[in-house]
């Protein structure tokens, strides 16, 4: 007998050799590939089945319904041109005539010369001969007479002098003056001095508070610094104000404001900038 047509053991017949086939494990894997083609099969004819199904029912209604396009109807209307607005013709233009000529005598530049050089018109004419119904102007010349005042008439020398008023001190301190008060050496030494007196709060610099505080003051009509304030309502808080208010009031006398040549008191705001260097 040829060995080749001898049936060969499979894995199932190695793996059961020995053991039990009638228990039923045997039978359930012998069966196993069979089982799935059904089920594979199966299910691809359900699927199948419903594509076709839902192919048919779209297909049968899109050929039911007749949609047709609505076009609403346009009415025409006759548009009315509006009418038109007759140009306005503006009134006549009224010629005013140029007032009349106002008699006049020539005024005349005093100038040393001789007598044989002087013309006429250019005589000079005594005070006591200028009429007040005559005006002074560049030309002589007829023409209506007038009420006008002798410019030379009161001259001699017999007037009042009169004072001029006396500027009065304003009370408290000014708000703006013609020459703002200053720190003595500019704002870079203020800068400076600031720099070496603030000393950062112990608290703000615990908690890591920073901020600006706004600081009003009065410069003194000479220099001093008085009547040191918190301007604003907005606190930084950690102490910055109260230590703002003590290095101000330390400062060294400024440069006092002027007004008017005169030195005044004067409101000044400085900002103080509290910031924790990293």
């Amino acid at each position: 007998m040829n060995t080749s047509q001898m049936p060969k053991p499979d894995f199932l017949d190695i793996l059961f050799n020995s053991r039990n086939k009638d228990y039923g494990a045997y039978d359930l894997r012998r069966r196993y590939d069979r089982r799935v083609r059904n089920a594979v099969a199966s299910m691809a004819g359900l699927v199948l089945v419903s594509v076709g199904s839902y192919l048919w029912a779209t297909n049968s209604k899109a050929g039911d319904v007749n949609i047709k396009p609505y076009v609403a109807p346009i009415e025409l209307k006759t548009v009315e041109m509006p009418p038109e607005e007759k140009p306005i013709t503006p009134p006549p233009t009224v010629k005013t005539p140029p007032p009349a000529a106002v008699a006049s005598v020539k005024y005349v530049t005093p100038d040393i010369v001789k007598d044989d050089k002087v013309k006429p018109e250019d005589e000079l004419q005594e005070i006591e001969d200028l009429k007040k119904d005559v005006a002074i102007g560049t030309k002589t010349q007829a023409g209506e007479p007038g009420e006008f005042e002798n410019p030379f008439e009161g001259t001699g020398g017999t007037g009042t002098v009169v004072e001029a008023p006396k500027v009065e001190k304003e009370q408290g301190p000014l708000s703006f003056v013609e020459i703002m008060p200053q720190f003595q050496g500019g704002e870079d030494a203020m800068n400076k001095w600031l720099n070496n007196n603030i000393r950062y709060p112990h608290a703000a610099e615990e908690n890591g508070i920073e901020g600006t505080v706004f600081v009003k003051f009065v410069v003194g009509a000479d220099g001093s610094i008085t009547n040191v304030e918190i301007a604003g309502t907005n606190k930084v808080g950690g102490g910055c104000e109260d230590e703002a208010i003590r290095v101000i009031k330390k400062m060294p006398k400024w440069k006092p404001g002027r007004q008017n040549g005169q030195s005044v008191p004067v409101w000044f705001n400085l900002p103080i900038r509290f910031k924790i260097n990293q």
